[in-house]
């Protein structure tokens, strides 16, 4: 039997708030927030900052509330035995450990659904959080600060990625935290990561190259002090704002530049395992797609596709832009073998930047409808939206 949340209900009390004013403000049914609070039911992740705004209490301080009384009791008895447990050492042990969980889980991004990561995203954001406050000052504290960044980051990106784009505002919420974060530790390279998420935000979801671009610079110019990843990375993402602006000129020049940060990149930088030889061809490949140079585009995307192969979700959205490619060249053939291809990894991963793509290229394929080629390859994509 469901215990009730009795510290959920008497918070939304408390900011004078019904169950129906609360439910208006999320854009949810009433039913719905009693069923929060009488413990039948949780809200989902992605859902999560939006209740704590409007509870008026931090994401970590939402977790409490959402626990019923047994769960609170024994989750935070868990932690603080983990706290209280020999100094330094069982701290930094912890914190190894959390960041060992956090990375695994950041691989399986590439792999698996994001919905199917989210609530083990918000378990160890949860916890993170929870022992960064309580973690003494110096090393081990600050190390925790950084994982927090990071999980911020990771949360960020699964929200969107599960909404198919769609989600900025939540995703935006765990940035700009992960942004909060990194300035108060001084951590350039903290602080351009984030920004940049929050630039693709701006360039894939809200489709505004002015803010993208800008947000692309701010990033390069905070990390170009500590890191050449980063600040590569960044001046990709400029280019491809700059592309989307119809600025060959300066997309050229903010590729060159990106390339050259890209090849300064090594062990020493906190980011290099953000950069992979496929990158510059996969945001080059785009940039030349939007200034309408398709034959360029195509034969990086191509290359670029071939060498993907263990990122699933990065190769579908390749994979979607060299239909377009083809498309705008009148190869009918190739689009439909290319879209193909994108479909089969979408049907394991659902990457929400490869959805939107396919959906796009398949809007683009109309014109050749009636041919059988492309009313199977709709057929196959029609399956694909039956179980997203």
């Amino acid at each position: 039997m469901a215990r009730r949340r009795q510290q959920l209900a008497e918070r939304r009390r408390s900011v004078g708030l019904t169950q129906e004013d609360l439910a208006e403000k999320l854009g949810v049914d009433r039913t719905t927030i009693a069923r929060w609070e009488t413990g039948t039911a949780a809200p989902q992740p992605w859902i999560r900052p939006r209740l704590a705004g409007a509870l008026l209490v931090t994401i970590e301080d939402l977790v409490g509330l959402l626990a019923n009384e047994g769960e609170r009791a024994s989750g935070t008895l868990a932690v603080e035995r983990t706290l209280a447990s020999d100094s330094a050492n069982a701290g930094a042990t912890s914190g190894a450990d959390l960041r060992r969980e956090f990375e695994e889980l950041a691989a399986r991004y590439d792999y698996d659904p994001s919905a199917s990561l989210l609530a083990k995203g918000g378990e160890q954001l949860s916890l993170i959080s929870y022992m960064a406050r309580n973690a003494p000052r110096g090393r081990t504290g600050r190390e925790l600060l950084a994982l927090r960044a990071d999980a911020l980051s990771l949360m960020g990106q699964l929200v969107w990625d599960a909404s198919q784009r769609r989600d900025h505002a939540t995703a935006r919420d765990y940035y700009d935290e992960s942004v909060r974060v990194a300035r108060h530790l001084h951590d350039p390279t903290l602080e351009g990561r984030a920004l940049l998420r929050t630039c693709y935000v701006a360039l894939y979801g809200a489709r505004d190259p002015h803010n993208g671009l800008d947000l692309a610079i701010q990033a390069a110019d905070t990390a170009r002090s500590t890191s050449p990843a980063v600040t590569g990375l960044a001046l990709l993402h400029a280019g491809e704002a700059h592309a989307m602006l119809g600025s060959a000129k300066d997309c050229e020049v903010a590729l060159a530049a990106a390339r050259e940060q890209l090849e300064r990149t090594d062990g020493m930088d906190a980011a290099a395992d953000l950069v992979s030889s496929t990158q510059f061809g996969r945001l080059a490949g785009s940039c030349y797609l939007s200034l309408g140079q398709h034959r360029r585009a195509q034969a990086l995307l191509e290359t670029t596709a071939a060498e993907l192969q263990d990122r699933r979700k990065s190769r579908a959205i390749v994979l979607g832009n060299l239909t377009l490619a083809y498309i705008r060249q009148v190869e009918v053939e190739a689009a439909v073998a290319a879209l193909s291809e994108a479909i089969a990894e979408l049907q394991e991963t659902r990457g929400g930047g490869g959805l939107n793509v396919v959906f796009n290229a398949a809007r683009e394929l109309r014109p050749w409808r009636q041919e059988r080629i492309v009313a199977d390859v709709h057929d196959q994509l029609f399956a694909l939206m039956a179980t997203t």
